[in-house]
This record gives structure tokens, C-alpha cells and sequence, in this order.
């Protein structure tokens, strides 16, 4: 999961960027970047790092012009070295830059006919510079100086058709404006914002609203799925629906884990989402265990915050934080490698003995992917003192890998694929564990917006959306996602070519 941003403003747009990708920084923090554009010049900034350790003032000075795109990123299959960090670029036609959210689950054949038939030359793993070099491909066949919108639209059209998947893309054709475009499922959420200045009217696309609330931009709406959006420099907005057939089928995981509370996508409250989640378990822990013998609920922060208020205000127990966060320890599911992701637990979580201490205590926490954070906070809950110590998932058992940009580890690593409810207990140490049911979870989030009937869920259901999903592709690209590989990578990973004027 990456988190973009693109803004086409009156003004230098360096700063609002960089704050934009603060605010989205719990979406990657394994890279970070942005491209600006003035005059025809582009200019870069990217590498490893968190946001505030990639840019410093001397970056920020160099970074020239009123339209720019930016990128936060954590490691998925292939594309975990610095030269991988985005935003890509490609010098021709006319010089664009791109930033992704998402995968393209036919990459590797995209790159073989981009190689044999196109002619491109890819530097990098990652379906990034792939869907970039498509994106190029189709606009080298436009053969005027310039483009208008009609010729952007007919190569988001021709992308559409070669690519498969789930992303969300902002990409600036240098010189000419900005594009943003989602897939024509709406995995990937892609949000557009604008405001009016003294100066004229600016416009940012991103990946959730709160990068547009707090730069004081209006929502005005979703990018639909199958949609391509085009803002020249000038400020003037196009938009085309690409995909006649559409199913808008938005990744509910996003809901559950990724986005920040107080963002709104396909207009549903993040929010509100997670306070239903938290009524609809407290009811199934009512159904399951009406003498239930509960103290106090604990979530586990800083996600299931919103949900643990419900469960136990339903279940009229008390709440109390038990834990107390290291904020400058990052989130564990996107931290790369097993071992630091051990490591971090007990560096970004101290447990408060008099919470704990003689008591009945359930845990609430979004979901258990790998199991192993889920074992570390029980043994730290029993440390403290607590008699009982019960567990509780919003989200059902995750039992299948993610192939949307998502980097959930194959199959081997979730711990609850090939065991039971009571092999998960038993494996994390737990008195109890409850899972949140699919319906009501479904149920839950789609409540603000009755038009969207369906949600990705693949990493529940093992239904995959796009219908290209084979045991083929999950069998390959589980070979591409473990942990041991991925390091081996990290460990041989070469040096990449810097394009365009890098500050």
C-alpha cells in the first residue's frame, strides 16, 4: 500500500506536497518522493526514508514550479530498494512522471510485449515503471508537440485496456498538467480536492480526503472507478469515464487497517465505519458469551481505537487505554522483514500494569495477519498482571494473500490459513479469541453508501475481483513476497539511474 498525492496550484506546490505525504505517511514508510515541474524543467527528491528524513531545506528550495506529484511507499513484492522509490519518470514524449497505489496483477507480460513489441527499456522490478512505460507507450503514438485532452484520455483509455489490477494513479505530463486515473474495480481510492485562491483555482488529487482537509481544499469527489481525470496547467478540469462496464468494488481493507479515521472514501466516514464495526462484534460476543465475564476492553492503538469504544460501550464493560505508544516506531504489518517487525513490538507498546492487574481483560485489535504482534501484546497483557486475557478481531480471519498492493506475506505466513479459530487461539496464547463475521464486517462499512454492493475482500474470501487471479500467479507470487526473499533482494539490490535534475 503507497499513498500519492498531485496538485496543479498558482503558486509553488513544494510544501503542500510534503505536507500532504505527512499526513498520508501511515500508507508507506519505506520511501518517499516528489517531482515538481517549472518551465519545462523537472525536478526530484526521492530515496529511503521517512518524510520528514527524505526532504530537507535545501531539497525543498530546489523543488521549482506550481504542478507536482508525491509518493509514500512501503515495500511490496520486488520493490524494496531505494533507486525503486517513486515517483518514475521517462524523458519521452513530452516527459512524464508517475506515482502508484496499487499492483498490476499481468505485469510481468505487460513487461515482456513493453521489451519485445514497444521497446521500452524497464530499470526497475516494479509494475510502477511498468504501467509508466504503458502510459508512454500509448502517448508516443499521439506525434504532435503537444497533446490536448482528448489525446490523455484515449491513452488512459488504451491503459485500461492492457492493464489488470488494482491502482490508483497520479502522473504529470510536464508542460501540460496533471492525470489521475483508478481502476475500473475502484480497488484503490483516489480522491479529488480543489480550492479557490485570489490567484485562480487549484486542484489536488490524493489518495484519502484528510491530505485535502489539511491543506484546506474542498472534497469535491471520488475519482469513479474506470475514470480518468485530466487538469491542465491552467487549472481547467476534464474528466471521461474510460471503462464502459464498471463494478465498483473498493478494497475494504482500507476501512479496516490503512486509511486514517478521519478520511471519507467513496463517500464513507473511515470513521463511522469502524465505530459499526465495533457494534457489530460486540454483538457477536454477546451472542457467543452473554455471561461473559469481561473487566475491561483494551484496544490495541492506535487503529482499533474507534472500534474498542463500541465493544465496549455494547457490552457496558469498561474502556481504558492499557497501552501506551511510542509514536516514532512505525506501523508493524508495513515494516519490512519479520525480525524488525518482532523487534518493534515491545519497543512501540508499554503496557500500564494498573489496567491489567487481577483482571479480565479483552483485547481489541483491526485484524491478525501474521499472528506473531497478536502472541507479543497477550504475553505483555499477562506480564502486567491480567487474570484472563481474551482477544478480539474487527476484521474475519485473513487467510489469503492480498495481489492488489496490498503486501500481505503468502499464504505460509498468515497465521490463521490452514487453522481453526481455536488453532489461532492456542498459537497467540489467547483465553478467547472472536473473530468479526464477513457479512456483518461488509455490512458495517457499506452503511453511508448503499450504491457500493460489493467490496474487495480477497484477503477473507479468496475471491479475487478482477477474475484473473490463477493458483499460477498466487503460486509465483508467493515466491516473490516472503520475507527471506525479500531481504536476499535488499541484500543484492544495485545501484539505479537517478533521472532528471535529482536534488
Amino acid at each position: 500500500m503507497c499513498g500519492i498525492v498531485g496538485i496543479v496550484g498558482v503558486e509553488a506546490v513544494n510544501q503542500r506536497i510534503y505536507d500532504a505525504l505527512t499526513v498520508l505517511q501511515h500508507r508507506g514508510q519505506d520511501a518517499a518522493g516528489i517531482m515538481t515541474s517549472e518551465s519545462g524543467a523537472l525536478y526530484m527528491r526521492k530515496d529511503s526514508g521517512l518524510v520528514r528524513d527524505v526532504f530537507q531545506q535545501k531539497h525543498m528550495l530546489k523543488l521549482k514550479g506550481n504542478v507536482g506529484i508525491g509518493h509514500v511507499r512501503y515495500p511490496t513484492a520486488g520493490c524494496d530498494s531505494a533507486h525503486e522509490a517513486q515517483p518514475f519518470y521517462v524523458n519521452s514524449p513530452y516527459g512524464i512522471c508517475l506515482a502508484h497505489n496499487g499492483n498490476l496483477t499481468n505485469a510481468r507480460e505487460l513487461t515482456e510485449v513493453l521489451v519485445r513489441e514497444d521497446r521500452r527499456h524497464l530499470n526497475t522490478s516494479s509494475d510502477s515503471e511498468v504501467l509508466l512505460n504503458v502510459l508512454a507507450s500509448e502517448m508516443q503514438r499521439v506525434g504532435t508537440p503537444r497533446v490536448t485532452p482528448a489525446d490523455i484520455f484515449a491513452a488512459a483509455n488504451a491503459v485500461y485496456r492492457r492493464c489488470r489490477g488494482g491502482y490508483a494513479v497520479v502522473a504529470m505530463v510536464i508542460g501540460h498538467g496533471m492525470l489521475g486515473f483508478r481502476d475500473p474495480n475502484g480497488i484503490r481510492p483516489l480522491v479529488i480536492g480543489s480550492r479557490e485562491t485570489p490567484k485562480g483555482i487549484e486542484w489536488m488529487l490524493a489518495s484519502e480526503s484528510v491530505a485535502l482537509d489539511m491543506q484546506g481544499f474542498k472534497l469535491v469527489r471520488d475519482v469513479a472507478p474506470g475514470e480518468a481525470v485530466f487538469i491542465d496547467e491552467q487549472g481547467r478540469f476534464y474528466a471521461q469515464a474510460c471503462v464502459a462496464a464498471v463494478r465498483h468494488t473498493p478494497c475494504i481493507f482500507e476501512y479496516v487497517y490503512f486509511a486514517r479515521p478521519d478520511s471519507i472514501i467513496d463517500n464513507i466516514s473511515v470513521y463511522k465505519a469502524r465505530l459499526r464495526m465495533g457494534e457489530h462484534l460486540a454483538e457477536k460476543i454477546k451472542r457467543e458469551r452473554p455471561d461473559h465475564d469481561i473487566d475491561v476492553v483494551i484496544p490495541i492503538p492506535d487503529t482499533s481505537r474507534t472500534s474498542a469504544v463500541q465493544v465496549a460501550q455494547r457490552l457496558g464493560v469498561k474502556y481504558r487505554e492499557g497501552f501506551i505508544k511510542n509514536r516514532y516506531i512505525g506501523r508493524t504489518f508495513i515494516m519490512p522483514g519479520q525480525a524488525e517487525r518482532k523487534k518493534s513490538v515491545r519497543n512501540k507498546l508499554n503496557a500500564i500494569d494498573l489496567e491489567f492487574r487481577g483482571r479480565n481483560v479483552l483485547l481489541v485489535d483491526d485484524s491478525i495477519v501474521r499472528g506473531t504482534t497478536s502472541a507479543q501484546i497477550i504475553d505483555m497483557a499477562r506480564e502486567a498482571g491480567a487474570r484472563k486475557v481474551y482477544f478480539a478481531s474487527a476484521a474475519p480471519p485473513v487467510r489469503h494473500p492480498n495481489v492488489y498492493g496490498i503486501d500481505m506475506p503468502n499464504t505460509h505466513e498468515l497465521v490463521a490459513a490452514g487453522h481453526t479459530d481455536e488453532e489461532v487461539r492456542e498459537i497467540i496464547g489467547a483465553d478467547w479469541l472472536i473473530y468479526q463475521d464477513l457479512a456483518d464486517l461488509e455490512h458495517a462499512v457499506r452503511h453511508d453508501n448503499a450504491k457500493i454492493q460489493r467490496f474487495d475482500t480477497s484477503c477473507f474470501s479468496g475471491e479475487y475481483v478482477t477474475g484473473d487471479v490463477t493458483p499460477e500467479y498466487l503460486a509465483r507470487l508467493q515466491g516473490e513476497r516472503s520475507d527471506a526473499v525479500k531481504q536476499q533482494r535488499r541484500d543484492t539490490a544495485g545501484r539505479g539511474f537517478k533521472p532528471v535534475r535529482a536534488v
